[in-house]
């Protein structure tokens, strides 16, 4: 296992993520516990140091089962990370109580690394309320030792990211955004990547295969990647363009059987970041993956003034994509709602004012159309 330095510690290369765990029955909130141990300790030997869990994983369960395994070990040998549940405005309306909650589940008296979870556009301005105190309270309990390093995940816009950086920005000091070399490009990961830099802010990264999807690709895109690395299975690319980011200090994998874990610690023994060509033979392949399945919206904003409702177009027309590529209806659908529902793609009227501007002469009137029948199914 190699190692990355943040401040003054050495972190795993790669971190056990516990959303993901073996399960009973086909069941999300019934965790096979044995089989967990058995990765734990595997995981443990093999030098993984950092685990990563958060209050609502496997229907609340993670934190409970991960402070169970985890207490059979000494407490300085790994890294814990959890996250506050701001997802739900009841939670953020209680900081105290969800927090001492974790320490209890967790049976600890200290977090190494604690998140905002997931700051977002639903969440943003309740994180940022004072009146609910969030922020002041997780800082009281860093100023306290309770929380070691504090930090945010976010699978947020740009402009939701700036504003929380530009209030929070000089005491976040990670974090954790979905990264991949499929949405470098396709969900701007590389502009993320750019403002967590401007901020000098360390990244850690979830979903680097994109919930399995970069583990199994097409005959002719392996031999795309193949042709430069004979012997690199096809998981390991996701972490090859991953350890070419200075930036990135630690790269979760959510395991669901040792199977994964060992192939995933296998690769994590050495850094072999990719070159020029490699960088090139991972474009071809994320064409390939798009080609032919996503509007192909430059995001250059011509749309927007002519709109009668004012919809954000661009970011309607990368959910649909996100949906017709993936089709993870769940994660679009939760996106969508937190726009105004006279926001959403359902307003969209066929003036087509927006296309008689478009360079890309996109009929956005026909997406929105069939983002909405989308939606529906």
């Amino acid at each position: 296992m190699y190692y990355n330095d943040y401040k003054e510690i050495k972190l795993s290369g790669l971190g056990f993520g516990a959303m993901r765990l073996p399960t009973l029955d086909n069941d999300a909130g019934k965790i096979d516990e044995k089989s967990t141990a058995k990765m734990v300790e595997y995981a443990m030997k093999n030098g993984i140091n950092y685990y990563d869990t958060a209050f609502g994983y496997h229907m609340g369960n993670s934190e409970i089962v991960m402070g169970k395994i985890l207490k059979n070990y000494d407490r300085k040998s790994f890294y814990l990370a959890t996250k506050f549940p701001g997802y739900d405005i009841n939670n953020i309306k209680k900081p105290k109580e969800t927090f001492e909650k974790q320490l209890e589940k967790l049976q600890v008296d200290y977090f190494d690394f604690y998140l905002f979870h997931n700051v977002c556009e639903a969440n943003i301005d309740a994180y940022m309320d004072e009146q609910y105190g969030v922020f002041s309270y997780l800082k009281e309990q860093k100023d306290k030792g309770r929380i070691v390093h504090l930090g945010f995940s976010t699978h947020g816009n740009l402009e939701t990211m700036e504003r929380f950086l530009k209030k929070y920005g000089k005491d976040m000091e990670f974090c954790q955004i979905q990264l991949n070399y499929l949405d470098y490009s396709f969900q701007k990961a590389r502009e993320k990547i750019e403002l967590l830099e401007k901020y000098n802010i360390p990244i850690w990264v979830m979903e680097p295969l994109r919930g399995g999807r970069l583990s199994k690709l097409t005959d002719e895109q392996e031999a795309i990647l193949k042709k430069q690395r004979p012997d690199e299975t096809i998981p390991a690319w996701g972490f090859r363009f991953l350890q070419t980011i200075p930036s990135v200090k630690m790269i979760l994998s959510g395991m669901s059987d040792m199977n994964q874990l060992e192939e995933n610690i296998k690769t994590f023994e050495e850094k072999k970041p990719l070159n020029i060509e490699e960088k090139v033979a991972v474009n071809d392949v994320v064409k390939s993956l798009l080609a032919n399945k996503i509007i192909g919206c430059t995001g250059c904003g011509y749309c927007l003034s002519g709109c009668p409702h004012e919809l954000k177009i661009p970011d309607l027309i990368a959910l649909y994509n996100e949906l017709k590529f993936t089709g993870n209806a769940f994660f679009v659908q939760m996106k969508v709602s937190e726009f105004p529902e006279d926001k959403r793609p359902q307003a969209c009227e066929a003036c087509r004012n927006c296309e008689e501007v478009c360079p890309q002469q996109i009929k956005i009137s026909e997406v929105m159309a069939d983002f909405v029948e989308k939606l529906k199914q």
